[in-house]
């Protein structure tokens, strides 16, 4: 945990949001910043840098953040498509250091998405 990061301070409770789910691994909450009907944010409550930072001893929790961030879309009415993203970087447009995927739906997702 990093007490510089936005998102390990959430986790902490130490900066409210709106919580969506959680448990012992994640926390999904609203982004303070929708880009679409449903924007939620999942991320582990292991400080994780980026994408890019990830290990192999991470595999686990990279497949319970998918498999969570599924379980949340049924959960919050997506039956007709969703998308995941993680921003990696900062030419790949990540804005906060610490690992996340993006569930956005509740409209239709162009693509290319960027």
């Amino acid at each position: 945990m990093s007490s510089e990061c936005i998102f390990c301070r959430i986790v902490a409770g130490t900066i409210s949001a709106k919580r969506v789910y959680e448990d012992d691994l994640c926390l999904c909450f609203a982004d303070l910043h929708p880009q679409a009907p449903t924007h939620l944010l999942i991320i582990p409550r292991e400080h994780i840098a980026s994408q890019a930072h990830a290990q192999e001893e991470h595999a686990a929790l990279l497949g319970h953040l998918m498999a969570k961030a599924a379980q949340i879309a049924r959960g919050s009415g997506l039956d007709h498509g969703y998308r995941v993203v993680i921003n990696t970087g900062a030419e790949g447009g990540q804005t906060v250091d610490h690992l996340h995927l993006h569930l956005l739906g509740g409209r239709h997702m162009g693509w290319p998405p960027g």
